[in-house]
């Protein structure tokens, strides 16, 4: 498949001005739902506080919202976040397209408690092939490059790298990097085992080396029969022409190409590009389950758990399905590929959908839903494979609450959940502070989030501290509170605390805490929230004690404590990334400061002598009459900036 290209663009759509709100208390539903229009458009659902939990896409607005509201057939989920409900805010669209690329964008912007989402933050990535002369075959994420062919998407770097070395076992493409390619004088290893024909030192003409590159791509393209017999018409005449030795390497080509072929059991060489699409369920957790083919060959698979799709009970399920398959579908589909084949154990989703599919991809989609043969063949594996990667998560987030369960418990913590108390583990939040330096340079502090039993590195924050004396640990963790905190006081003072987190870990002993405390006590914060992780002898994990600010008496949980080992995984997070970012800092000051502290080097002149030296490093290894030569630079200045550095 031709490589990762811009979308077509489409409009975004611009809501209707008329909108509806119902509000909390005091006022007649039955009126608020008659006053709503026959008409496409899309309806939010906001709770207390201005929470979003649900956006929603409607053909007709007064119908599908007054569903909402029947005595009866409401699955859990929908019951639950319904109970909620503090206001309802609609906006009329055009058309049902429109209510759709309005509903995925405001589920991205506005992240809603209760809608379905798939997160995955990372791209996908393609196959490479350069526009070179001598082209090189290698992994590939990110915008398109012109000149150069791409294949795929695969499901995973893993994928990428198999059909790499496979390429390189066939068709010996070379994979070095250009400039190894360039100053190559004898050949390299991968020649020597049979994996690269060396075209770096000239063992191979262009021509042949073009063949063969025509010959890769077409086997990535799904030609893998017309390349077959081609192979094997060309190793006959080269037989019957007494050129054995080339007709060997045919020969060893050939069998190559079959053998993969039989081991992905792909008959229909129509179906170059496919998507498959499974799903399992297990315990109210789904799993969607993507495999691809590409080229007639089956890359792998990807499992995604979307947000927001638990099943509780079978009447929720038949919704749930045909919510998950739109949601999937519109959000996987936004930046990926479409294939011109998708076969899924679902119907196919509404016209609207299909439409808008195909007017992002600028090809038709054929959607199979009762497959035969090979391709009920490929449903079969993605179904089982769904169940087995839904099995594995189950079995991790069972443990991965377990331990916040424990954290909690050990704790003491009170959570704030009603009756629901695997809803308030989720929601529990706990920040961890560390402080790093190199005798007082470039101090760094970092705030790391864990909550949802995992941590959040998007919610994770560094604080570059400074108007403190280098090297004072307590002044530098002060700042950083003082600053994290100050506007969650604010905030509390208007009656909420949704900022705060639960628990705040302080990686330190009871110097650390009590600096927390101080700072806690002037905010007017509860002090229980604090908790120090003090570092036990030998620094070795599993002997550490937890200091509190609220005068409890500290604990050493021990090694076999579930809530300790969570400790400590999100307090060497904080320590990682803290010492990452100071690292980082104290890069770009060394490079530029000891520059910017000359007299006569501005940020042009620093500029030319970087260019010319490629670094400070170079700088600082170069003569007075080096960097005289530099532009700008007069042997005054020359010999100013090379007594200053040494």
């Amino acid at each position: 498949m031709a490589g990762p290209g811009k979308q077509r663009g489409e409009s975004r759509p611009e809501p209707a001005p008329p909108t509806a709100a119902a509000p909390s208390s005091d006022f007649d539903l039955a009126a608020f739902l008659k006053g709503l229009p026959h008409l496409p458009g899309i309806y939010r659902m906001i709770g207390a506080g201005g929470e979003l939990l649900y956006v929603g896409k409607a053909t007709d607005l007064r119908r599908r919202v007054s569903s909402y509201f029947r005595q009866s057939g409401l699955g859990p989920r929908i019951a639950r976040m319904v109970s909620q409900i503090q206001r309802i805010e609609t906006s009329i669209t055009r058309s049902e397209a429109e209510a759709l690329l309005l509903e995925n964008n405001l589920i991205k912007t506005g992240h809603p408690r209760y809608n379905i989402v798939f997160r995955d933050d990372k791209s996908y990535p393609f196959l490479k092939i350069s526009g070179h002369a001598m082209p090189r075959i290698s992994s590939y994420r990110g915008a398109p490059e012109p000149g150069n062919q791409y294949f795929g998407p695969y499901p995973s770097g893993w994928a990428v790298r198999e059909t790499v070395q496979l390429i390189e076992r066939t068709f010996q493409l070379r994979t070095c990097a250009d400039s190894v390619f360039a100053n190559r004088s004898r050949p390299c290893l991968l020649h020597q085992i049979g994996r690269c024909s060396g075209p770096c030192v000239g063992l191979i003409s262009a021509a042949e080396y073009a063949r063969d590159v025509a010959s890769a791509v077409r086997f990535l393209r799904g030609g893998h029969l017309e390349l077959m017999r081609d192979i094997e018409a060309a190793m006959h005449a080269a037989s019957a022409e007494l050129r054995f030795e080339e007709a060997a390497k045919l020969r060893d080509r050939l069998s190559a190409i079959a053998k993969v072929m039989h081991q992905q059991s792909m008959e229909a060489a129509g179906d170059a590009e496919a998507d498959i699409i499974a799903l399992a369920v297990q315990g109210g957790r789904v799993c969607v389950n993507l495999a691809m083919v590409r080229g007639g060959r089956h890359l792998g698979d990807k499992a995604f758990f979307p947000a927001g799709a638990w099943l509780e009970g079978e009447d929720d399920k038949a919704a749930v399905h045909g919510e998950l398959l739109e949601a999937f579908l519109l959000q996987h589909y936004e930046a990926n590929p479409l294939p011109a084949l998708i076969v899924a154990e679902l119907a196919a989703p509404s016209p609207a959908v299909v439409q808008l599919l195909q007017e992002r991809s600028g090809q038709d989609l054929q959607w199979v839903a009762e497959p035969h043969g090979t391709r009920r063949r490929w449903l079969e594996l993605a179904r089982d494979n769904a169940a087995i990667a839904l099995a594995r998560s189950v079995a991790e987030e069972g443990s991965h609450q377990a331990r916040t369960r424990a954290l909690a418990e050990t704790l003491r913590l009170e959570l704030d959940g009603g009756d629901d108390v695997a809803d308030a583990l989720a929601r529990l939040r706990v920040e961890c502070f560390d402080v790093s330096h190199t005798s007082g340079e470039a101090t760094q502090a970092s705030c790391v989030v864990y909550q949802d039993h995992a941590l959040q590195p998007r919610q994770f924050r560094r604080f570059n501290i400074a108007g403190i004396t280098p090297g004072d640990d307590y002044a530098a963790l002060r700042q950083t509170l003082e600053r994290r905190y100050r506007d969650a006081h604010e905030q509390g003072s208007e009656g909420t605390e949704s900022r705060l987190p639960d628990v705040v870990l302080i990686d330190g002993g009871v110097g650390q805490v009590s600096t927390a405390r101080a700072v806690f006590e002037q905010l007017g914060l509860e002090l229980s929230r604090i908790v120090g992780v003090a570092k036990g002898p030998e620094r070795r994990v599993g002997l550490e004690t937890l200091i509190f600010a609220d005068g409890r008496e500290p604990l050493a949980l021990g090694r076999d404590s579930a809530a300790l080992m969570l400790i400590a995984q999100i307090r060497d997070e904080a320590h990682r990334f803290a010492i990452t970012g100071m690292r980082a800092r104290r890069a770009k000051t060394r490079n530029t400061s000891r520059l910017e502290d000359i007299d006569g080097i501005g940020p042009r002149r620093r500029q030319r002598l970087f260019a010319r030296f490629g670094g400070m490093r170079g700088i600082m290894a170069a003569g007075v009459d080096d960097l005289a030569a530099v532009e700008g630079i007069s042997p005054a200045l020359a010999q100013e900036i090379y007594r200053r550095l040494h």
